[in-house]
């Protein structure tokens, strides 16, 4: 479309950077005719009214369309959170101005042209010099580098060698007590420990309890969501997005393509009214309806929301929702309901005991007031809890008690990293690949994550069509084609999941008007410049094997 000599694909016409980048309407007589149908009411209205999806794509696919019907009158902006019709009536009493969100337009504009530039040029490019003229080989600026991530992973646990290590522990009074100096790496070293202890008493040398408090999980964005239900459900990061957009447009939740996990203050108000919508949950709600509804800093905070909120569910009565539909929607509503429980409260004991010289320690946990957990049922170990391994209450043990004991020697072997499962593979892209299982860790690090909540399940199904990866029950593996591809490509702008934050981050920026969208395409055009002349000089006649 923008030049003829770029129909046939050849090395030649590289890089392919357009003067100019233009939106065209796809040849099709229905499309046609709907457009003109468009075009004409806009060409004689006297204002506009953009109701399209309140997120960046929305934004510019409005736009586009503007922009083509050659619209010239005034434009408001209808953005909202929810599709209830108290929501819509409440976001047409206070529309706003297009202006305020050209910044959005600008960074959805940014991240398209950003996806063509690199996409077309580095597809040609790498089919061109690798492919053997048997199939395409697609790179993309969000796939590559979690394609990358997974070969990566399967070459830890391929080149992984497991090595032995040796832990001693006790029983007492039948609770187990590990020795505190931690394992052995030397058989030996542990069985002189072992000698030691066989010979003398145990003796209890101090108890301490210290009660605490744990806090209720966080609500849903998009890809915590995503998380639990592969985790709960083994639901596709896919599946799980076209039911919570299923639920969105059947009006009982909220906004789904969001990726923060709190609530502005002005939802506040407006919790005892959704509570008492969720007429299936009376048995969980009526405690809170009674009293004030506590307010909490880990729910409500206006500067970790910009335009949307949490996924939460409205209070509209959930009918006539599907099997699939409905484990969501009760995901979502209780994380919802238990926001607003007192937290639990626990007390953590840990006893310490000798045996000659040798230290041990024991920890055990006790629920003192359930709290939120109730919400939860019988569900005690929720998913997001902190892991732990605690074994629950201890007997009653004695400052200066002693007596006999059965230590043992247990080898064990170190283990390999595990396969990315979808929902260890949402969050490794959510954190440009670290590992962190912090939740305040992982807000920062949200700012240099790959591709967008709402993309990231497409990324995925990509890898999958382009048959880069295959699954084994929950796990992803990387087929023969992925893992040559990755080791063909020799540029790490292509593939490295930190470098593609780091743009994603420049694209927030832009959102934020902190970072110039016309800096950012120079930045990638001089990088697809470079691609290029690098992959042209490689001279060792690499090919990539092609699985069918």
């Amino acid at each position: 479309e923008y030049t003829p000599n770029w129909k046939s694909w050849n090395l030649g016409s590289l890089p392919m950077i357009p003067p100019r980048f233009g939106i065209k309407l796809i040849e099709n007589p229905t499309y046609e005719r709907q457009f003109h149908v468009i075009e004409g009411l806009m060409q004689n209205a006297d204002e506009i009214i953009n109701c399209g999806d309140a997120g960046q794509e929305g934004e510019l696919i409005q736009r586009w369309v503007m922009q083509k019907a050659g619209c010239k009158c005034p434009v408001y902006r209808l953005w909202i959170s929810s599709l209830t019709e108290e929501a819509i009536r409440e976001g047409f009493q206070h529309l706003k101005e297009q202006s305020d969100f050209t910044k959005l337009y600008e960074a959805g504009l940014s991240r398209a042209i950003g996806d063509w530039l690199l996409g077309m040029n580095a597809t040609r490019l790498y089919t061109l010099r690798y492919g053997q003229n048997r199939q395409v080989l697609s790179i993309g600026r969000v796939q590559t580098p979690t394609l990358a991530l997974i070969v990566n992973r399967q070459a830890e646990i391929d080149n992984f060698k497991p090595e032995p290590f040796w832990e001693l522990k006790t029983v007492y009074r039948n609770t187990t007590f590990s020795v505190t100096k931690g394992k052995f790496t030397k058989k030996e070293e542990g069985e002189a420990f072992l000698e030691i202890v066989r010979q003398k008493e145990f003796t209890v040398t101090d108890i301490s309890e210290k009660k605490g408090k744990e806090y209720a999980p966080r609500l849903f964005d998009l890809t915590s969501l995503q998380v639990e239900c592969n985790k709960k459900f083994a639901f596709t990061a896919d599946d799980t997005l076209k039911l919570i957009q299923s639920l969105y447009e059947k009006k009982v939740t909220t906004y789904p393509r969001v990726d923060t996990t709190f609530l502005s203050d002005d939802i506040y108000p407006k919790v005892p009214n959704t509570l008492n919508g969720l007429v299936d949950y009376i048995d969980l709600t009526a405690s809170l309806l009674k009293a004030k509804i506590r307010k909490d800093k880990r729910v409500f905070d206006n500067s970790k929301v910009t335009d949307h909120h949490a996924i939460i569910p409205t209070g509209v009565p959930a009918r006539n929702l599907t099997d699939n539909e409905r484990k969501v929607y009760d995901l979502v509503v209780r994380r919802f309901i238990a926001a607003f429980y007192p937290d639990c409260e626990i007390s953590t004991t840990t006893v310490l005991g000798k045996v000659d010289k040798v230290d041990f320690k024991v920890t055990g946990k006790q629920i003192l007031k359930p709290g939120w957990r109730v919400v939860f049922g019988a569900e005690q170990k929720d998913s997001d809890a902190e892991p732990s391994d605690e074994e629950g209450v201890l007997p009653d043990f004695v400052k200066g008690e002693s007596g006999p004991h059965k230590p043992t020697l247990g080898e064990k072997w170190t283990q390999p990293p595990k396969p990315y499962t979808e929902a260890t593979l949402l969050r490794a892209m959510e954190t440009a690949g670290k590992l962190v299982d912090n939740d305040e860790l992982r807000d920062a690090l949200k700012e240099n994550g790959i591709g967008r909540p709402s993309t990231r399940a497409a990324i995925i199904e990509t890898l999958f069509k382009r048959n880069y990866i295959r699954k084994e029950r929950k796990n992803l593996f990387p087929t023969a084609t992925g893992v040559e591809l990755i080791d063909t490509i020799q540029e790490e702008l292509l593939k490295s999941a930190e470098l593609t934050g780091l743009w994603e981050k420049k694209l927030r920026q832009i959102e934020r008007g902190t970072y110039e969208a016309r800096t950012f395409l120079e930045e990638l055009k001089l990088m697809v410049h470079q691609v290029v002349i690098n992959v042209l000089s490689d001279q060792t006649g690499r090919t990539i094997t092609i699985e069918q």
